[in-house]
């Protein structure tokens, strides 16, 4: 898409302009609507979304896709961002489809506007992490529920102002952690959960480390961008393209990797994989009671201790055939699970090991100890862990009976903290004892300063 020399102001009038436009929907009869295939506007789930990046678009296609919801509107700072999405992706979707109640996508640079909206019923939040618990918070206020990409937060404070906030308005959340509804993660944690590798001795997670904070230069903040709006909350930093980069970008954004705005690989993959590791655990609602940092000693890496006993490390190295050096992230990620299966190489998800056998198990990935374990069928009288084949049907369908979905708010909320807690003990440098129900570090002043940060006004929780 060619670059416009539209100011802010000038998108600020055009989206209110369109949203005003686009806010009314034409009303059919539901008996031709139902005939078309289509549900009336008003049995229909209509659905805005807060930020339109990359994942942004997989996730519109996916809730497009899904029966029963209408996309209405969307919400980006970046106006070529949000015009891709708005037009190129929603209003072409109903364009070819001949939906007959639709009326276009109405589009805002600012998420509280979105939010006033009385016609929607739920928002889909794929904001940088530091916005997460911000738009949150707000959409349950404004009576929206809530899909939110993983991972939940960007402090420990924020997890438990979120789900304050969600059961206080009464709100169906889902955290996007979908690995949760895939067969081969729900069935590796069911081995486990129900014994049949034995006693748990140990877990290994392999993901990325903490943050990598490096010095970016300052850029000429782009003429499509409102750069203030995009670092919202988070402490100032200036403009750079690997912060916020251009539509034609398609590698792994930096803010990820940047301490302000993201955890870095622990909150990137970890809440992805340390999610899978605390479902077999049973800990869904609890956590590590130590958190001891790799000191070229006794820890040679990051191990975190259950009460339980059983002790959890992350391995950051991947554990692709010898000779490959192939990455587990990016592109490259399709064919190096190629080559995993291939040759017979480790993968880097998560590797369960007990007294009588052992469990490693990936996106599309699972190996068992002793071999014919991975046939087992779990029994109707033993753990059997919800399951959920779609991860954005399952809110949907949640949503509609006023219940909890798979990956409810408490859930990513545990999980996340597994990845600050870690990133928590790399900063400090030293074994921290954490309360996993008073959510506080035992004794350590130093540390529980770590659970929350500062906000940039006006914003808070």
């Amino acid at each position: 898409m060619a670059q416009t020399n539209m100011n802010r102001r000038d998108f600020l009038k055009t989206a209110a302009g369109a949203a005003a436009i686009s806010s009314m929907l034409c009303v059919a009869p539901s008996s031709i609507l139902r005939a078309q295939g289509q549900a009336p506007p008003s049995e229909r789930i209509t659905l805005g979304f807060i930020a339109c990046g990359k994942q942004s678009q997989h996730l519109m296609r996916a809730f497009l896709n899904s029966p029963g919801t209408q996309v209405v509107a969307a919400c980006d700072v970046d106006q070529l961002k949000l015009e891709r999405s708005s037009k190129g992706i929603v209003e072409k979707f109903y364009a070819d489809k001949k939906d007959g109640a639709y009326q276009g996508c109405a589009v805002y640079a600012d998420f509280r506007e979105l939010l006033a909206r009385p016609d929607i019923d739920a928002v889909v939040i794929s904001t940088p992490d530091h916005w997460h618990a911000v738009t949150t918070i707000e959409a349950c206020k404004a009576g929206k529920d809530v899909f939110c990409e993983k991972p939940l937060c960007q402090t420990i404070t924020e997890a438990r102002a979120m789900i304050d906030a969600v059961r206080r308005y009464n709100r169906v959340f889902q955290t996007g952690s979908m690995q949760r509804s895939s067969r081969e993660f729900r069935f590796a944690c069911e081995l486990v959960r129900n014994g049949y590798i034995g006693d748990i001795k140990h877990v290994t997670v392999n993901v990325g480390g903490p943050p990598e904070d490096r010095v970016l230069p300052a850029q000429p903040v782009p003429d499509y961008l409102d750069w203030d709006m995009w670092v919202g909350p988070a402490p100032w930093r200036p403009y750079n393209s690997e912060l916020a980069p251009h539509i034609s970008f398609d590698g792994f954004p930096h803010w990820r990797y940047d301490s302000y705005y993201g955890g870095g690989g622990m909150t990137d993959w970890g809440a992805h994989h340390f999610d899978i590791a605390q479902w077999a655990l049973g800990m869904d609602k609890s956590g590590p009671v130590e958190i001891c940092p790799p000191d070229g000693k006794e820890y040679k890496v990051l191990t975190y201790k259950y009460a339980n006993g059983v002790p959890m490390t992350r391995d950051g190295q991947a554990r692709g055939p010898e000779g490959t050096g192939l990455p587990f992230q990016g592109d490259a990620y399709p064919l190096w699970l190629e080559h995993v299966k291939d040759k017979g190489g480790r993968v880097n998800g998560v590797l369960f090991e007990g007294t009588t056998g052992k469990v490693e198990v990936n996106r599309g990935y699972l190996k068992t100890w002793p071999d014919g374990l991975k046939d087992q069928k779990i029994g109707a009288d033993q753990v059997n862990l919800y399951n959920s084949r779609n991860h954005y049907t399952d809110w949907l369908d949640a949503v509609r009976k006023r219940s909890q979905p798979i990956c409810d708010i408490e859930i990513g909320a545990s999980s996340v903290v597994v990845c600050h807690l870690g990133n928590i003990a790399h900063t400090l440098k030293r074994p921290l004892k954490w309360d996993p129900k008073r959510e506080v570090f035992l004794g350590d002043d130093e540390a529980n300063r770590l659970l929350s940060r500062p906000m940039r006004g006006p914003w808070h929780l």
